[in-house]
C-alpha cells in the first residue's frame, strides 16, 4: 500500500448544505455524532479532539480550510505531519446532501496497516452515526457518553461475553427493541438500527432519546469494547454525566 493512501468515504444524509455544515464543523455539531470537540470557527483557528478523560486523550490542531458551506479540512498544524480530514458537502435537491471525507496521512508498516484498517472501520460506523443526528434529531447538539474497556481476548469471544452479560441477543437484526436491565449497569433501551458483526446502533428511548452503538473493536488477543451514546436535551445531560462512569466500571468488569 502507498505511503500517500488514504480512507474516502461518501454519505448521503438529510439536510441542507448549511444544515450538515453545523454538523460537521462545528464544535457542538461534530460533539453531537462522533468524539467531543471545540472548534474556533474561522481558518487557522485551534482545534481539539477529546477521546477520553485524561491529558494523553486529548488530540490538538487547527482548521486549516474554512469555507462554508462546502468544505471545511482539519489537520495538525502548519508544518505538522500526520493525519488530515477533509470535509465536502454537495447539496442533492429535495433535502439532501452528500458528505465526503478524505482521511490522509498514513504510513506504510504492519502498525500503519492496523490502524488504516481500524479508522476505515471506525468512520464507516460514525458517518452512519451522522446521518442518525440529522434525520432524527435535526441537528440539535448531543451529548457524548464515550464508555469503553480494554478486554484481553479475541473480537469473537468479546462480542459473545458482551452479549451475554447485557442479555441481548448475540446476533440481533435491524428493527429488534433493545432492552439492558442487568445488575450494575445502567439502564439502555431502543430500537436497532444498524447490525453489523462486532456492532450494533441503536436510536435510544433510554436513558434519553439518542443514539447509541456497541462495538468490540481491534484485532488480535486484545480489543476495545464500547458502549459509546449520543444522548439529546436536559435528560440526557444527565443521564451522560450520571452513567459513565458507570459504564466504565461494569465493563470493566465484565472483563473475561
Amino acid at each position: 500500500m502507498p505511503e500517500d493512501r488514504s480512507i474516502t468515504l461518501e454519505v448521503e444524509v438529510v439536510g441542507t448544505p448549511e444544515e450538515v455544515w453545523r454538523a460537521i464543523a462545528t464544535g457542538a455539531g461534530i460533539s453531537s455524532w462522533y468524539v467531543p470537540h471545540t472548534v474556533e470557527e474561522h481558518e487557522g483557528g485551534a482545534m481539539t479532539a477529546s477521546f477520553g478523560p485524561g491529558p494523553e486523550m486529548q488530540v490538538a490542531g487547527r482548521v486549516a480550510v474554512w469555507d462554508p458551506p462546502s468544505r471545511v479540512v482539519f489537520d495538525g498544524g502548519e508544518g505538522v505531519e500526520g493525519m488530515a480530514f477533509e470535509w465536502t458537502i454537495e447539496g442533492q435537491g429535495g433535502g439532501t446532501s452528500v458528505v465526503r471525507l478524505v482521511n490522509t496521512g498514513f504510513g506504510t508498516g504492519a502498525e500503519w496497516d492496523a490502524q488504516y484498517e481500524g479508522m476505515a472501520d471506525g468512520w464507516r460506523l460514525f458517518l452512519f452515526n451522522l446521518g442518525q443526528h440529522l434525520e432524527h434529531f435535526g441537528g440539535d447538539t448531543a451529548v457524548a457518553m464515550l464508555s469503553s474497556a480494554s478486554w484481553q481476548t479475541s473480537r469473537d469471544e468479546a462480542w459473545v461475553a458482551l452479549t451475554e452479560a447485557l442479555g441481548i441477543p448475540v446476533a440481533s437484526s435491524v428493527g429488534d427493541r433493545i432492552q439492558v436491565d442487568v445488575a450494575g449497569a445502567p439502564p439502555l433501551a431502543g430500537i436497532v438500527v444498524d447490525a453489523r458483526p462486532w456492532r450494533l446502533a441503536l436510536l435510544l428511548v433510554e436513558p434519553a432519546a439518542g443514539t447509541a452503538f456497541l462495538a468490540v473493536e481491534g484485532r488480535g488477543d486484545q480489543v476495545e469494547v464500547s458502549i459509546w451514546s449520543y444522548l439529546y436535551g436536559a435528560a440526557g445531560a444527565v443521564a451522560a454525566e450520571r452513567d459513565d462512569p458507570l459504564w466504565r466500571k461494569w465493563l470493566a468488569d465484565q472483563a473475561p
